[in-house]
């Protein structure tokens, strides 16, 4: 028999509350059974959670989901009384399944919340709420060119998301620093692209189809698996110290026209139906852009440093032709 009245221990016979000290709280459980269960485990506490600062600034989007309709708007309704901090967000976003009929409300705090729930709930528009039905659509990415790219793109997102920085630091490591000019705006593209499709990817967003202007294509080939990353990178950092070697000069130009209206002026690149670029020596850039523009068509000058896909590239082909002849190609 234990003598319950010598020492600190009690026998509990009904529930009473435990009380927090300066210590973390601790309990010893005991399983004896006649089967020959023999165990005891301690257990401690988890340490209480730090709440997060409350952002002010950002909008906070729920998303909400329903099979119908009126399902979505009787989850609105359901949401209307616990209106309360970004943890509500946080779990519907990433704790409920996607269903088919889909809407995604705004605010920046608890009011326009509450507001943008009651005009979903009420079937009414509002700035705050975005509609839509999900189906079964393909994806496409597309891979820019030149023109794109500006002083500390991608800083922010390496610094939020370690798939976007291990890749961009991988991609610019293996074109090796340095450069200038088209150079380093080629290698800087490359690896934003790169590092930006991963990182879609990381959140279930894949591509169907892969299309790429320029520089792009290189970003879109290494994607779809034409080419490993390193061999991709061999080819961007050789194309564009080669084509910074080039002489200075020459302009490039849009121009809202059809392949067959310009088909006696050197044509870089067909975008559309109606949309083609001319690359040449300046003079002729400012001559079409003058023309055309006077025919009421839009024409806008790219912010390039080179004739790009033009004949001016023409003494750079044999150098590169060499280092693509020594790439592995998948397919």
């Amino acid at each position: 028999h234990v003598d319950w009245s010598a020492g600190a221990v009690r026998l509990l016979t009904e529930p009473v509350p435990w009380e927090r000290g300066e210590r973390p709280r601790r309990a010893g459980v005991s399983s004896f059974g006649v089967s020959g269960t023999n165990a005891h485990v301690v257990i401690e506490e988890s340490p209480l959670p730090v709440p997060e600062p409350e952002d002010g600034g950002l909008p906070v989007p729920w998303l909400l989901s329903g099979h119908s309709e009126a399902a979505l708007r009787a989850q609105a309704a359901r949401l209307l009384p616990h209106v309360a901090d970004r943890g509500v967000a946080y779990t519907l976003a990433t704790g409920r399944a996607a269903l088919p009929e889909r809407a995604a409300v705004l605010g920046r705090d608890r009011d326009e919340l509450r507001e943008g729930l009651a005009a979903l709930v009420a079937g009414r528009a509002s700035p705050g709420v975005l509609r839509g039905t999900a189906g079964r659509h393909r994806t496409a990415f597309l891979f820019t060119g030149q023109g794109a790219q500006r002083a500390g793109m991608g800083r922010e997102l390496a610094a939020a998301f370690p798939v976007f920085a291990e890749v961009w630091d991988q991609a610019l490591t293996l074109m090796g620093a340095g450069g200038e000019g088209t150079e380093a705006a080629q290698k800087g593209l490359f690896a934003f692209e790169v590092a930006m499709c991963r990182l879609w990817e990381s959140w279930g967003v894949r591509p169907d189809f892969l299309l790429g202007h320029s520089i792009g294509e290189l970003a879109a080939a290494h994607v779809a698996g034409v080419m490993s990353l390193a061999d991709a990178c061999r080819l961007v950092a050789a194309r564009g110290r080669l084509m910074q070697a080039l002489p200075a000069g020459g302009a490039m130009l849009a121009v809202e026209a059809s392949e067959a209206e310009v088909a006696d002026l050197p044509v870089a690149a067909v975008n559309g139906p109606d949309s083609v670029v001319i690359s040449g020596p300046e003079a002729l850039i400012e001559e079409v852009a003058a023309t055309w523009g006077a025919r009421g068509r839009r024409v806008r000058r790219l912010n390039v440093s080179h004739a790009f896909h033009s004949a001016a590239m023409e003494p750079m082909l044999a150098e590169f032709g060499e280092v693509a002849a020594g790439i592995r190609y998948e397919r």
